[in-house]
């Protein structure tokens, strides 16, 4: 079993910065592929981000491509998502996501969730 727990949401103005963080727990970290999620109100969970488990190669959706950026730290079993120029449309739930490749990911062929962290921006 796996445990994604994120942190790190907030209300930020527009244009300004979040940076989230998901800590993972139970089996071996580096085996998953890690991405991010995310849901508003209304709409379906979307694919947001995905790096594989070196780090090395990162995936994003277009929306955001250019503005976030995924990490990892296998020795923390941490991967973060660092969210910069947010805009209002960025306001959603974020969720934490592992699964066996950044394939799966981008088709919602998902593992293991976290619980979600709210991300809210002001215009």
């Amino acid at each position: 079993q796996v445990q994604l727990v994120e942190s790190g949401g907030g209300v930020v103005q527009a244009g300004g910065s979040l940076k989230l963080s998901c800590s993972v727990s139970g089996r071996t970290f580096r085996n998953y592929a890690m991405g991010w999620f995310r849901q508003a109100p209304g709409k379906e969970r979307e694919f947001v981000a995905a790096a594989r488990w070196s780090g090395i190669s990162t995936y994003y959706a277009d929306s955001v491509k250019g503005r976030f950026a995924i990490s990892r730290d296998n020795a923390k079993n941490t991967v973060y998502l660092q969210m910069n120029s947010l805009k209002p449309e960025d306001t959603a739930a974020y969720y934490c996501a592992a699964s066996m490749s950044v394939a799966s990911l981008k088709t919602h062929r998902v593992d293991y969730w976290g619980q979600g962290t709210q991300v809210t921006v002001s215009s």
